[in-house]
């Protein structure tokens, strides 16, 4: 048996490795292209969606992950970052929760490609409520007028403006300045528009207002008393 066994193996060896290369050769040609596969490592942007109302992402995860995917050859050269992104749905999302685990569910892939591993596979972000204040509104004065002129009085309609942002961002002694306002050219009084500058970057303002106006009274100075009378007694 054993002879048999060696005889089967050895016997015309250099034939039977020729024809078992030759068969080999046969198969890679005559296999269907979509049975081979090939794998490629893309960065891909991560998005999220479905914020809870009266909530803020102060924290955001990274803008980008990397995704390893495989597909047959006839398809791995068309997938690309601008086909395969990822979704990181916060519906459900809560303040105390900072980090979140990301799976092949949230992945957005061609027909027929396949994830293979996802680094991270997770992601940090943090979550605030949202506050809503009463701002005061502060004129930001430049220039100064005419001499023989003052600002009798300053009002600004509405006094104040509805903020809101992260509860964090929100200080009630913060106010929100106007756009500079130049008096060097005023000889009378007017009212005039002006836009809103918050304190943080963080805040924004209620929808329907992003303007103030702003009535500037103004008058002629009155000369000190003590110069009036001198001038009296020269004219007398």
């Amino acid at each position: 048996m054993k002879r048999f066994l060696k005889n089967l193996f050895l016997r015309n060896w250099a034939l039977k490795l020729i024809s078992l290369i030759l068969a080999f050769v046969l198969w890679l040609t005559f296999i269907p292209e979509e049975k081979t596969f090939s794998e490629k490592t893309l960065t891909v942007p991560l998005e999220t969606y479905n914020i809870p109302p009266l909530m803020e992402l102060v924290q955001k995860p990274p803008a980008t992950i990397d995704v390893t995917i495989r597909a047959p050859n006839r398809l791995i050269g068309q997938i690309s970052s601008a086909n395969v992104y990822a979704k990181l749905d916060l519906e459900k999302a809560a303040v105390f929760q900072e980090e979140y685990p990301l799976n092949i569910d949230m992945l957005s892939i061609p027909a027929g490609a396949k994830v293979i591993r996802i680094s991270p596979n997770k992601v940090n972000l943090k979550l605030e409520r949202t506050e809503q204040i009463m701002m005061e509104v502060v004129p930001s004065i430049v220039g100064e007028l005419k001499e023989g002129l003052k600002i009798q009085k300053m009002e600004i309609i509405p006094p104040s403006v509805r903020v809101e942002g992260p509860e964090s961002k929100i200080k009630k002694k913060d106010k929100v300045r106007t756009s500079p306002i130049d008096i060097s050219t005023l000889t009378q009084s007017t009212e005039l528009g002006a836009d809103l500058i918050l304190p943080k970057p963080d805040l924004r303002l209620a929808p329907s207002q992003s303007k103030v106006r702003i009535k500037i009274i103004i008058e002629e100075e009155k000369p000190p008393e003590n110069t009036v009378n001198k001038a009296k007694k020269r004219a007398s």
